[in-house]
């Protein structure tokens, strides 16, 4: 297999940065929160370092503290660093919150169709039987895990069947890439574009799958997971720019490029173990520091984005400001570089 070159001072470097700037961040429990927290647990466990764990246990017990909101799809996002923490301290109270957000998506999380999870991002009725590729991050991946971890088949089987689902309604077959939401009352794909970090939230979850659930090659389920996952790769690499990156709506050269989707995309290369991919992976390596400002920002993040009505309301988001996923998903990068030689892939799946 071929190797990933790179310089682990300067990554183990700009990981630190990322960290002590994400520390600056004032984000409550919610997916911002979510996805931050999830690169720093990744983070520590590449490197080991406790700083990270420290910084990790201290912020989220002070959330814990100060209360928990109502659970929706996008709050479940926290549950991926408790698992962090439990797997670290043993701490039931971070098992309690993980069951708790579990029961939620079992039993009172709004769905539609063959038991599909609507995308939340509040109490309410946001999106009536929409269907977005963020939901496979905020709670279908965390649903597999938590299945893996406490060996509940019936949850494996939920969250893939979540997976097996969003690949039906969102992924075009024509092209490999994937659509930012789908429709279920108008059964359609709203505006239809090939958003980036809806990509990124489909590659990188889809990649984890393989990574974390043993013998997955026994589960049919997750045979149509690696179909769609080879497909979105396989095209998803010819849109790269020069920069080692990918654009905020992925065939559209007049849109920005965009690091968060970058990295997400990059990482699931790299978990993919497709030595064809190495090229791509190692523009990315380069593309994704250079967005590292010196005081740590992961910078050229797009802020918070709906399923937008047109093609300028995805072009037109800025980009300007610090952004949790940003910070989340560069360090989930950098830990999937750091830990490149000790993974071993799906066989010839």
């Amino acid at each position: 297999m071929s190797e990933i070159h790179y310089d682990r001072e300067r990554i183990e470097e700009a990981m630190d940065r990322i960290l002590n700037r994400t520390k600056r961040m004032d984000m409550p429990w919610d997916w911002p929160c979510g996805v931050a927290y999830y690169g720093i647990s990744e983070a520590y466990e590449a490197t080991k370092k406790e700083s990270y764990l420290k910084f990790l246990k201290e912020r989220v017990d002070e959330l814990i503290g100060l209360g928990l909101p109502r659970w929706t799809v996008n709050t479940c996002a926290m549950g991926h660093c408790l698992i962090t923490l439990y797997e670290s301290t043993g701490e039931e109270k971070y098992m309690d919150i993980i069951k708790s957000k579990v029961e939620y998506l079992r039993k009172d999380a709004l769905r539609f169709g063959d038991n599909v999870l609507q995308h939340t991002v509040s109490a309410t009725n946001d999106f009536p039987e929409q269907c977005w590729a963020d939901t496979l991050f905020m709670a279908a991946f965390f649903l597999l895990r938590v299945g893996v971890m406490t060996k509940d088949a019936s949850l494996i089987d939920d969250a893939l069947n979540q997976y097996y689902w969003h690949i039906q309604y969102l992924q075009d077959e024509e092209t490999g890439l994937w659509y930012h939401g789908y429709n279920n009352i108008t059964k359609d794909h709203m505006s239809g574009f090939y958003w980036g970090r809806a990509n990124c939230w489909a590659a990188y979850t889809m990649s984890k799958a393989g990574v974390i659930l043993p013998e997955c090659y026994l589960y049919p389920q997750y045979l149509e997971i690696v179909g769609s996952l080879n497909e979105q790769l396989s095209a998803i690499k010819f849109l790269q720019t020069g920069n080692g990156l990918w654009r905020t709506i992925l065939n559209d050269e007049e849109s920005y490029e965009e690091v968060s989707a970058s990295a997400g995309i990059a990482a699931a290369m790299i978990l993919k173990r497709n030595s064809l991919y190495i090229k791509y992976i190692k523009k990315s390596v380069d593309g994704i520091l250079d967005h590292v400002a010196s005081d740590g920002r992961v910078t050229d993040v797009s802020g918070g984005t709906a399923v937008m009505k047109d093609r300028d309301g995805y072009r037109n988001v800025s980009k300007k400001w610090i952004q949790g996923w940003g910070q989340g998903m560069a360090l989930t990068f950098f830990a999937a570089v750091l830990g490149y030689d000790g993974m071993s892939g799906d066989g010839a799946l």
